[in-house]
């Protein structure tokens, strides 16, 4: 199978970082490498100028000031690596790994750090030969640690997983032809500094957040007909005096999904408003991807930007080491909760709904969505579940870019934990990814369950047609769990009728 290519002519965006994690192959333009060798003459004239640089031949953290011979400076770079790979826990998954790659690459191909082509080449043959580095997921309060795991594995240390086995550095980087790297000076610190793990894990999760928003807007529709929602709540001209293009958007998405409902032209004027976890559907939906899209401008920026210190710039025979912050991912970080809070609110919502579909003192379908009540207690408990993890996402949504702390002897006294922010955006995608596949087998259920005989909107049989080609009717015959794992894989799909969602 041909993988697809992506070429870093320019900064790439977060969807290309997003291709390259889910197995694209990255490739630097000819301009890209004359940078990258641009930067390194740089460095090596800096050396000679004997200018401080920091990293290069001082030392790093609150030994900055403690001057580092020509001689030692390859040695500092190797040291760096060894002491900064301090992760812990259980590893990244093998894409999670493979976008921090990426955006290493693209932060090097900006032509500011000074390593030489061959680590970058190095980077992109890993990529190329699905060659990935272990990298435990724990241990950073912002870059570093995730990045020296990848490190280790180019000079022939640490461990990779290559061919669906985990092996030494050196035996993977002998499997895929390679040999260890030896660094020079500045390169240690370049490989672990900067911001690309907490990039390559945010471009990510807006990979996923884009399915899951999308997705939650055609589970909602789904539950909003099962339960004869009022559709003038989504009226354009009363969604148009909110101005906001979140809610004009998620509006539009479901008056198309409901449109021609017969369910819902017989329930109209039922009532003169539904709960809110109904009628708001769009201004929740809708400021969630306002969110989203302030997420997106940040991850691209991110991109954008150089995030390495020091960097060089200036001409060989007048070169400059600037020393800054450039490396503080302050706005990843606050994007990232941003976007924790959001998505966890989406499914807090997917949640309540939910639940108004298995109470039947508001659905006027059997209780829990079980046919033989009593015997069989259908979705019961698949709420709890919901629940729990509704109220897991509340502790997760607690903002990281808050959580500060002082190191390295009081040099680093401000931290902003954007890698931390976007692991745990992750981990509230996952647990949101989980109660909307509960919400989406509970409204198929529910549909199976009408008194009526109403015929449903075509947008909305065709979502309910692709649940029951893979899930049947739930009779309380097997376990929930494994159904509620095939509905995640069918969110993870196109929709049906070979349909995106808009």
């Amino acid at each position: 199978m041909t993988r697809e290519r992506v070429l870093r002519d320019r900064p790439l965006r977060w969807q290309q970082v997003a291709a390259i994690a889910d197995g694209a192959v990255l490739d630097l333009s000819d301009d890209a490498r004359a940078r990258i060798h641009s930067a390194r003459a740089l460095v090596e004239a800096a050396i000679a100028s004997r200018v401080r640089a920091y990293g290069v031949n001082t030392g790093v953290g609150a030994l900055c000031d403690v001057i580092v011979s020509d001689a030692g400076q390859a040695e500092l770079s190797r040291n760096i690596v060894m002491s900064h790979a301090v992760g812990v826990g259980p590893a990244l998954g093998a894409p999670a790994v493979r976008a921090i790659m990426a955006a290493a690459v693209n932060n090097l191909a900006h032509g500011y750090s000074g390593v030489r082509l061959a680590v970058v080449e190095r980077l992109l043959a890993l990529l190329a030969h699905d060659c990935v580095p272990q990298v435990p997921a724990g241990g950073s309060v912002g870059y570093l640690t995730h990045m020296a795991h990848i490190a280790l594995v180019l000079v022939g240390s640490g461990e990779a997983r290559y061919g669906g086995r985990l092996m030494s550095g050196a035996q993977a980087l002998r499997s895929v032809g390679l040999e260890p790297l030896v660094l020079v000076a500045k390169e240690g610190l370049s490989l672990v500094n900067g911001t690309p793990c907490a990039t390559g894990l945010s471009a990510i999760a807006l990979s996923r957040a884009a399915r899951l928003l999308d997705w939650a807007d055609v589970v909602a529709a789904l539950s909003f007909e099962n339960l004869h929602g009022q559709l003038a709540a989504f009226d354009a001209d009363a969604l148009r005096l909110r101005v906001s293009a979140g809610v004009a958007h998620v509006g539009g998405r479901l008056r198309e999904l409901l449109g021609g409902s017969a369910i819902l032209r017989a329930s109209a004027g039922l009532r003169t408003q539904d709960a809110l976890s109904l009628r708001a559907i769009p201004q929740v939906h809708g400021a969630a991807r306002d969110v989203f899209a302030q997420a997106s401008r940040v991850v691209d920026e991110e991109l954008a930007s150089v995030t390495d210190n020091p960097v060089v710039s200036g001409t060989t025979e007048e070169p400059r080491a600037l020393s800054g912050a450039n490396a503080v991912g302050a706005a990843l970080g606050l994007a990232a909760d941003a976007l924790g809070v959001a998505i966890a609110q989406v499914a807090a919502m997917s949640e309540r709904r939910m639940d108004r579909l298995v109470n039947p003192l508001v659905s006027g379908l059997p209780a829990f969505l079980a046919a033989r009540g009593g015997v069989a207690s259908g979705f019961m408990i698949a709420q709890y579940t919901a629940v729990s993890l509704v109220a897991d996402n509340r502790r997760l949504a607690a903002p990281s870019s808050l959580d500060g702390g002082v190191t390295s002897g009081l040099q680093e006294d401000q931290l902003v934990h954007a890698t931390p922010a976007a692991i745990k955006l992750l981990k509230i995608l996952d647990n949101a990814e989980t109660i909307l596949a509960i919400e989406l087998l509970a409204a198929a259920q529910a549909y199976e369950l009408q008194p009526g005989t109403d015929a449903r909107a075509a947008r909305t049989e065709a979502i309910y047609r692709r649940v029951r080609a893979d899930i049947e009717h739930y009779r309380d015959d097997r376990p929930l769990g494994g159904d509620i794992e095939k509905a995640r894989r069918i969110m993870g799909q196109p929709l049906p009728e070979g349909r995106e969602p808009l």
